[in-house]
């Protein structure tokens, strides 16, 4: 799992390019005809995006150096989580912004990190981890069912996932 990569909270000198690796993504996806991070390709979510990696609750994963994928963990609900899953006060991480190079998509990477997620989280005490994504997305959908993520409704168009563990 992951063996032949290197996993890392973020610093503040990877911003930019954690950022441009988002960007990058959410460029791909909407030449795909896939609606999801158009905000956060314009840049209205520069100042959270840096905000999670100074509060050190964003990660990278490194190959030979080079960042590959980026995820951050929130440790009690956003306010975007709020608006999607309701108030709740229980110990669930929350997961944002998975992205992963277009040059490893494929790969299995996204399986790797998703399993080295929950062994992390394991060790920190924690049981439940929570994400959304836009419903239309079916490709992604997928994905997180595959990886034992189980769909636990939808709310304004965004397919809310949970995994019990």
């Amino acid at each position: 799992m992951l063996s032949d990569y290197e996993v890392s909270v973020a610093t503040s000198k990877e911003a930019d390019h954690i950022l441009g690796l988002l960007k990058e993504v959410a460029k791909w996806l909407k030449e795909k005809g896939i609606d999801q991070w158009g905000f956060l390709a314009g840049g209205g979510e520069d100042d959270e995006i840096r905000q999670a990696i100074n509060n050190k609750e964003t990660f990278i994963v490194k190959r030979d150096g080079e960042i590959v994928a980026t995820f951050t963990l929130y440790q009690s609900q956003s306010s975007w989580d709020k608006y999607i899953w309701g108030n709740l006060n229980n110990e669930a991480v929350y997961l944002h912004r998975l992205a992963i190079t277009r040059s490893k998509i494929g790969s299995g990477l996204g399986k790797e990190v998703l399993l080295w997620l929950e062994t992390y989280l394991k060790k920190e005490g924690k049981n439940t981890i929570r994400l959304d994504c836009v419903g239309s997305n079916s490709k992604l959908n997928e994905f997180y069912r595959s990886n034992g993520f189980e769909n636990v409704g939808t709310v304004d168009g965004h397919s809310m996932f949970q995994k019990n563990f």
